[in-house]
């Protein structure tokens, strides 16, 4: 039981890592108090610029996939016979998208997971996550919101999860349900740029 709290324990502070705070910091500036508030890559971006904003996206990204990764290798090694590595994966997948939406550091108020669940699910499935990343791309090239792309791509998740289930004929339901987590974690975290999008006030990457 140890290994396993262990595990769950360290994928939450691999997520909660906050690097577009830290980000920031290097810059001079404190990101939770410019643009949108968020420490997220986006907000980083649009403040900062795109080196800082690629930035903080990769090591978000790189955060989700060391994690699953991690857990699974400490498991496999301290229990070797355990044969439901993937179920540790899907735990601490969770838990390191907690960290790094309500990190400890910084009272609890992160950033919106969306590349951080990426990793996650690069790590669980990688061609899942291709999929997920290519309907973010054409989302976003076609309304130029980042918000809208996020939130359409957490949508087609539990689709690409589960057609990628199908295709390789394997009992992956609880895949499935994790992908169905992850979505319903990201729109959650999306509220309020629902609510902009709404009253026509969310900001977009359309070319001046």
């Amino acid at each position: 039981m140890l290994p396993f709290v262990a595990v769950a324990f360290l994928s939450y502070l691999i997520g909660s890592f906050p690097t577009g705070y830290l980000v920031g910091r290097l810059a001079g500036i404190d990101i939770r108090k410019i643009g949108s508030g968020n420490i997220g890559a986006t907000n980083v971006l649009r403040v900062l610029g795109k080196p800082c904003g690629y930035t903080v996206f990769v090591f978000d990204f790189v955060k989700g996939t060391i994690a699953v990764t991690l857990s699974i290798l400490i498991v496999s090694r301290v229990r070797p016979l355990f044969h439901e590595t993937e179920l540790v994966g899907i735990i601490t997948g969770v838990l390191c998208v907690i960290g790094h939406s309500y990190p400890v550091w910084l009272g609890f108020k992160g950033g919106k997971g969306v590349a951080t669940s990426l990793g996650v699910l690069f790590g669980l499935m990688p061609v899942a996550a291709l999929i997920v990343v290519l309907v973010w791309l054409i989302t976003f090239l076609v309304t130029k919101y980042v918000s809208v792309a996020s939130i359409v791509a957490a949508i087609a998740l539990p689709a690409a999860v589960f057609a990628m289930v199908h295709v390789r004929k394997t009992n992956g339901m609880t895949l499935v349900y994790f992908s169905i987590c992850l979505t319903v974690l990201i729109i959650w975290r999306h509220r309020s740029n629902l609510s902009r999008l709404m009253k026509g006030t969310e900001q977009s990457f359309k070319r001046k």
